[in-house]
């Protein structure tokens, strides 16, 4: 990855006219101001974990209001519902609990978002409906719940959710949550098996009410061995007004018989799951409920690859960026299948702009296993600069060993400017941050919650200065 000279840009800010030429960020110029651990967690061993809904977010910034959802693992309880969801916030001290669920037992971690205006955490929940004691999965029922951003300590309430029929949800969810802070609504996407998932748009404002709700059918894969619907997950999702964008990775099983065949000999499983193409759709206003035909970003089809998808940025101009990660090949099948192909680990951004790909940029890569990129999110300044934060893995040049988490500044039509290393001493390997896509505004603080290299079973937080104080003159928007 290129650690080059910084360039003078020139950009508009957030579609309101205003130019700046962002301030030059030198190498080491990112600040780790705080680094700590939020809480350690025993393994609930039951497929999921306290980084499964990487889609979402389980971090959100207001202000200097810093608040992430946990994960806990409940004793003499059999998975699969053998966990609750806990609510902590920061401040100079530390870290703390401030809530935690009292009557539901649960699978995965909870996404939150925030909404500013009306001073409100939601966090999504998904309690089972089996009764304790019972091993496996089983129906489960989605809860919304608002937090008081001042005393979230208090009783949350229940924020009524509307779904079109009786969906059958399950622990398994891969449920994805999104808000629009300006406009104080939010949309909750929830799977339903291997065909569609569910969603609801509801609002706050000037009290909780279902806006729109429909079902967002699967891309279909015709060209399989065996016709299938391709099942989304891990999806990032963006709203805004009603218009809601969503781009997520195929997950299912092995579709290619040889490929499945070989695979179970390796492993001794009938299964494994691929994640090798990546889809986006939009629906400009959820009232229709008419989302668009699915357009396929990026394939690893052709050599057994993997795809990881990273983030979602709506500009100000209507156009969608989308950050993935990928590797080419699975080495495993390439002495029988594609002796040819060259292994490749590459970082993405695709620029969409009326359901068109009109650019595609390749932010770092590798054709060994020297520096591997990995999973990678956006993170906006108020002066309007972006950033793309990802982890690295492998070796140097020097043969020396690489673990670190790295910075990428972007110019205008999404060109690395320069990077830089964010000096932390304990890197994380996965991370959330206080995106706009949960309410989150731009700030000159980059938060990251996540997992830190060298320490297991533990969610570490860490907070990283990339700007000093705002020129009293610089415009703050509404909204992102």
């Amino acid at each position: 990855m290129p650690r080059g000279h910084v360039t003078t840009v020139v950009a508009t800010f957030l579609g309101l006219g205003i130019t700046f030429q962002p301030p030059a960020l030198t190498a080491g110029a990112p600040v780790v101001e705080v680094e700590e651990t939020v809480y350690a967690y025993t393994p609930a061993n039951n497929g999921a974990g306290p980084m499964w809904c990487s889609g979402s977010t389980c971090l959100i910034r207001s202000g200097d209001v810093v608040m992430a959802t946990g994960l806990e693992t409940l004793t003499n309880t059999p998975p699969l519902n053998n966990c609750r969801w806990t609510l902590w916030r920061h401040d100079p001290k530390g870290w703390s609990r401030v809530a935690a669920d009292t009557d539901g037992r649960t699978r995965e971690p909870s996404p939150l978002a925030v909404l500013p205006i009306e001073r409100t955490i939601l966090v999504s929940a998904n309690p089972t409906l089996r009764p304790p004691g019972q091993e496996g999965g089983g129906p489960a029922q989605p809860v919304l719940l608002a937090f008081s951003l001042e005393t979230p300590t208090e009783s949350p309430r229940r924020v009524p959710l509307s779904w079109r029929g009786t969906p059958e949800f399950t622990e398994h969810s891969y449920r994805s949550l999104a808000a629009d802070a300006a406009a104080g609504t939010f949309v909750l996407f929830q799977n339903i098996g291997y065909t569609h998932a569910e969603w609801t748009h509801g609002t706050l404002r000037p009290q909780p009410a279902s806006l729109a709700r429909g079902r967002l059918e699967w891309p279909w894969g015709a060209d399989y061995a065996k016709p299938q619907p391709v099942r989304i997950c891990y999806p990032n999702v963006a709203l805004r007004g009603s218009a809601v964008h969503f781009v997520g990775v195929s997950d299912i099983i092995e579709p290619n018989p040889a490929w499945r065949a070989f695979k179970k000999e390796l492993t001794g499983k009938e299964w494994d799951y691929e994640f090798r193409r990546l889809f986006y759709t939009w629906c400009p206003d959820l009232k229709t409920g008419r989302f668009a035909d699915w357009i396929e970003i990026a394939s690893r089809e052709a050599t057994c690859g993997w795809i990881t998808p990273g983030d979602l940025w709506l500009a100000p101009d209507g156009s969608v960026h989308i950050l993935w990660t990928d590797r080419a090949l699975d080495e495993r099948l390439q002495a029988k299948f594609y002796p040819n192909a060259r292994q490749r680990h590459a970082l993405n951004l695709a620029i969409v702009r009326d359901g068109k790909v009109a650019r595609r940029v390749t932010l770092a890569s590798t054709d060994d296993s020297a520096e591997i990129p990995h999973l990678a999110r956006f993170h906006l300044t108020p002066t309007g600069r972006r950033f793309v934060v990802c982890f690295v893995s492998g070796t140097d040049r020097q043969g020396r060993r690489v673990r670190e988490n790295r910075l990428i500044e972007l110019g205008p039509d999404g060109s690395p400017i320069q990077t830089v290393r964010i000096p932390l001493k304990h890197p994380f390997t996965s991370f959330f941050t206080a995106t706009p896509r949960a309410g989150s505004m731009p700030s000159p603080f980059l938060d990251l919650l996540g997992t830190p290299v060298d320490t297991p079973n533990t969610i570490g937080y860490a907070r990283i200065r990339l700007e000093t104080a705002e020129d009293p003159g610089t415009p703050r928007p509404a909204s992102p």
